[in-house]
């Protein structure tokens, strides 16, 4: 008895002080009175007196009513809010069946109503659910340059779509996937690598080899039948503390110029780096973390003796600044209409005197440089002389670009300029690039059209992925169409010949209220095809328990928030949607025939703190995305995290993960659900579906299915893109964050391919592994 007198004292002492501090901020009263119902329950227990349980079923019964008003009949949150003081009752109730029996007779009714409503959620559809069906009925015919069978660019094709015309593994047969092979590349993440070491890759698939890269800059070839390792090239990439990324998401891949398919890929026994270099008709471009292209040949890892040096490009030729790690290539170049196009990531907040954003054109075989456009001078696009160098620190691309070779035009996803939250060092022409997609002439470079997605950005909102183009039905007739997604999550579908808007885009008001000498756009642009998060509430706070709850509605009450687009202050910030954004690199895939879309918003706030540097040492900022970066040269440094409770899990209830599914011709969702459970977030193994984070994309085959990895369970899934529904899914050896691809082996047999390394910065399983499935025989 005193011990149960002594929890409830404490408990009801912690949450009377705690909401006092959340009154006094102008939050809820509950937790307060909460705390003064349990402290009377605890002196009432130490006098063994049956009133205790008379209050505390009052107490039991008004926060049942107090958590639907807030959150409804929604599982998570009611049950987080309820679960602590249900598990809390059952020691009063065995008390009562001694000696009190007058306090059972009332409590154990409202102890069974209270979790029989507490239940009652999961016997119903969540409210977070969106139910439909998108038609099967092809809308228009399909036609690719790709043969079938193969997978010969990142997204499959330049088109970007992640679409493959394969049918052998359907909804109804999909249940008969087995592991077919595994393969382990043998680079893995090391103690003297950064934090953000990911595995990210999308192998290609051309003849009868697959061709993937590692995180460290290995490219390795092997045989798309059995998985047997025939070469690897390994780039010899230094270890760097100051890169932000230790990544590489893909190589790209220049056909033999008589476009007949290539010859049987050799199995080389020494080690490719020591082959001789030769003359190369395909190609195989590895951009690397050191800031090199390589050209490699496909059939025996030798490096390509006709491009640039000995097969190699140095990226940082002309660069205003080169400090080592700060610039860098983690997508695979775009190859097409001759040329070789290469972007880069700039590191965020390290500088803001760090090498130009500056997107350039490289003559596919020779290395010579063609054109250039740096967002910092976008007018000049003609080569850059010896002697001349890049804007500083300007916008740049670092995700995966698409293009049209029919309309002569490539399209870059474009990001922020350096510092991503302090916009005083920006030129007009980095103000009006920044964050958009831009349309660049394959012959020149010259700017045929840009659409921004976020004005004068303060939130590291860069576009992350890469456009997907299909041609699409409209009200007004058929039309070349780009669709792109964006971290704040809408998904805006443009013309992609002239840039005009195919889905409305309206401006919104926004928040203002920036740091002396800066300032915020009156308004930002949404599309009519959005995933767009509600804006946070008190209400909308959440933890395991009611006492990291209370902490979590006292943090949000501390920070500023006014909704999307909250300027960051030294106050501190919520950022919702947060850096890891409502989409990611990761991107969405498109079904061309049928004209509609599979995506994975997610939602999770970060919190953004400017910290005026006034004599500060910073010497030991994170080198890296998250904590604080030092902007040197700027006067205030940077601290971004996620808004977690003092448990590690987010502040906000979930579902914080959901797969989704829309029309492009109505620009309507059709259905939306929660994806992945929290098997790998916590010790205990437990598979409870909650709708997690995750990073990494998605495939449609034309059979109807989508596989995706992503989440942060280690799981490849199988969906049925009519109506989102799981139909399959594969314990993976590591974190599959990674978009798979999906081929035929020269037996005609569908094989779907999973990347399985794990992501360092949202602690998924590490590991190497390559895995292929087929359906069983």
């Amino acid at each position: 008895m005193i011990i149960l007198s002594v929890l409830f004292f404490i408990i009801g002492l912690a949450l009377l002080l705690g909401g006092g501090w959340l009154i006094a901020l102008g939050g809820s009263l509950y937790y307060c009175l909460a705390g003064v119902a349990l402290i009377a329950v605890s002196l009432l227990l130490r006098k063994k007196h049956a009133y205790a349980n008379f209050i505390y079923a009052i107490f039991l019964m008004a926060t049942l009513v107090w958590s639907i008003l807030e959150s409804g009949l929604s599982w998570w949150p009611l049950a987080t809010r309820m679960g602590l003081f249900l598990i809390l009752a059952i020691p009063l109730l065995l008390i009562a069946f001694g000696k009190h029996r007058r306090g059972w007779i009332f409590l154990l009714p409202v102890w069974l109503a209270a979790a029989a409503t507490t239940l009652s959620p999961l016997m119903v559809t969540s409210p977070t659910t969106v139910e439909g069906e998108l038609p099967r009925a092809v809308s228009i015919p399909f036609s690719s340059d790709v043969d079938d069978g193969d997978w010969n660019a990142y997204g499959r094709s330049n088109l970007g779509q992640r679409f493959s015309p394969l049918d052998k593994i359907t909804p109804e047969n999909v249940d008969q996937l087995q592991l077919a092979w595994q393969y382990q590349t043998g680079d893995k993440k090391g103690p003297k690598d950064v934090g953000e070491t990911t595995y990210e890759a999308t192998p290609l698939k051309i003849g009868n080899a697959l061709y993937l890269c590692t995180p460290h800059n290995w490219l390795i070839a092997l045989n798309a039948d059995t998985g047997e390792e025939q070469w690897i090239y390994n780039a010899k990439v230094p270890a760097e503390s100051q890169r932000q990324h230790q990544t590489c998401r893909g190589v790209s891949y220049l056909p033999p110029s008589d476009s007949k398919p290539l010859s049987a890929v050799q199995k080389v026994s020494t080690p490719s780096e020591n082959l001789s270099s030769l003359q190369c008709d395909a190609q195989l471009f590895l951009p690397t973390s050191d800031a090199r292209l390589i050209a490699v040949d496909p059939e025996t890892g030798a490096r390509c003796a006709n491009f640039a040096e000995n097969g190699e490009l140095d990226l940082m030729h002309n660069m205003p600044f080169k400090q080592s790690g700060y610039y860098y290539s983690t997508s695979p170049p775009l190859v097409t209409g001759g040329v070789v196009i290469v972007a880069g990531s700039v590191n965020d907040n390290y500088d803001i005197n760090s090498p130009s954003g500056v997107i350039r054109a490289y003559d596919v075989k020779t290395g010579e440089l063609v054109w250039n456009w740096d967002s910092g001078m976008p007018y000049k696009t003609e080569p850059i002389a010896e002697d001349e160098l890049y804007a500083t620190s300007s916008p740049n691309s670092w995700s995966v670009a698409s293009a049209d070779e029919e309309l002569g035009l490539a399209y870059f996803p474009m990001g922020n300029r350096t510092p991503d939250q302090l916009g005083v060092y920006r030129t007009p022409a980095e103000e009006k690039y920044a964050t958009s997609v831009v349309a660049l002439s394959l012959k020149t470079g010259q700017v045929a059209w840009v659409q921004q997605f976020v004005h004068h950005d303060l939130w590291d909102m860069d576009t992350p992925a890469q456009p997907s183009l299909l041609d699409l039905d409209t009200e007004t007739g058929k039309q070349p169409a780009l669709v792109i997604p964006t971290k704040q999550g809408d998904i805006y579908v443009l013309n992609r010949a002239t840039g005009e808007p195919i889905f409305p885009i309206t401006e919104e008001a926004a928040p203002q209220g920036a740091i002396a000498g800066d300032h915020t756009a009156k308004t930002q642009p949404t599309s009519a095809l959005s995933f767009k998060p509600e804006n946070l509430t008190e209400s909308d706070m959440w933890g395991a328990t009611p006492l990291d709850q209370l902490i979590c509605r006292i943090n949000f009450k501390q920070l500023r928030y006014e909704g999307r687009y909250t300027p960051p202050s030294e106050q501190g910030s919520i950022i919702y949607p947060g850096n890891f954004g409502v989409f990611n690199w990761g991107s969405i895939a498109v079904d061309p025939k049928r004209q509609q879309l599979f995506g994975m918003p997610l939602y999770l706030a970060f919190t953004s703190t400017l910290i005026p540097k006034e004599g500060l040492d910073l010497s030991d900022s994170n080198k890296g995305e998250q904590g604080v970066n030092s902007n040197e040269g700027a006067d205030y440094a940077v601290d971004l995290k996620p808004f977690l409770s003092p448990l590690g899990i987010p502040c906000q209830q979930p579902p914080w993960g959901f797969v989704a599914g829309a029309s492009l011709n109505t620009g309507k969702t059709v259905w939306k659900h929660k994806n992945g459970t929290i098997e790998d977030m916590t010790p205990f193994k437990l598979p409870i579906e909650m709708g997690v984070p995750g990073i990494g994309g998605p495939i449609i085959t034309d059979s109807g299915i989508v596989f995706m990895a992503a989440a942060v369970d280690d799981y490849l899934r199988a969906y049925n893109l009519a109506d989102g529904k799981e139909l399959w899914k594969a314990r993976l050896p590591a974190g599959g964050q990674a978009t798979p691809m999906t081929y035929l082996n020269s037996k005609g047999e569908q094989m779907v391919v999973q990347v399985a390394g794990g992501h360092g910065s949202i602690g998924t399983t590490i590991g190497d592994y390559v895995v292929a499935y087929k359906l069983k025989k």
